[in-house]
């Protein structure tokens, strides 16, 4: 009897001690256990929402910014689950072509997400996987300026050495505006 007793709490503790832990979202990555839960508990994601457009060098690009709760952040070192800010996009030149669309897109080809908030400064960093064999990888800032408008920074990691190691057949142009202070506009 004491061994059925013993045994249901021993199960009783494991699970309790395998619920996720959760965590803010300014959460240091090295301070981040694996399977935890970097949680939106201040809602801090949510003035970004919504549907924005600039145009830049004759092309009109449209952003479209949801929050996903619990993605998934796989590393080599860990995962664990965050809420983050994900965006799609159109980019379309002056005659309205659709030079790159990737509002159907569920692969991690031009994959955008929030990483990490700066709430003093209101700028949420995030990071950009490129397109067509990672070209154009590397880092978005967009800064909340008021409730309908965002500056976007992009600059791209080293495109050239990249580019080369793509097959010809794939198009490597990188159609997002690769610039600092853009103005984006609520829809």
């Amino acid at each position: 009897m004491k061994s059925k007793i013993l045994l249901s709490l021993l199960t009783i503790g494991s699970l309790l001690s395998c619920k996720a832990q959760t965590l803010p979202l300014n959460t240091s990555f090295f301070d981040i256990p694996n399977g935890a839960y970097i949680k939106d508990t201040n809602n801090e994601l949510n003035p970004y929402t919504g549907t924005y457009k600039a145009n830049f060098n004759g092309n009109e690009i449209t952003l479209f910014i949801i929050k996903q709760e619990h993605k998934l952040e796989e590393s080599s070192q860990k995962n664990y689950y965050m809420d983050a800010l994900v965006i799609k996009y159109i980019v379309k030149n002056s005659s309205g072509i659709i030079l790159q669309d990737t509002q159907n897109n569920n692969l991690n080809i031009a994959a955008l997400y929030s990483t990490d908030i700066d709430s003093t400064e209101n700028i949420i960093s995030f990071v950009y996987s490129g397109t067509n064999c990672n070209v154009g990888f590397g880092g978005i800032k967009l800064k909340k300026l008021n409730s309908t408008q965002i500056s976007w920074e992009y600059r791209p990691n080293d495109i050239t050495t990249t580019a080369a190691k793509c097959p010809p057949t794939l198009d490597t142009t990188i159609y997002l505006p690769e610039t600092k202070d853009l103005i984006f506009t609520k829809q």
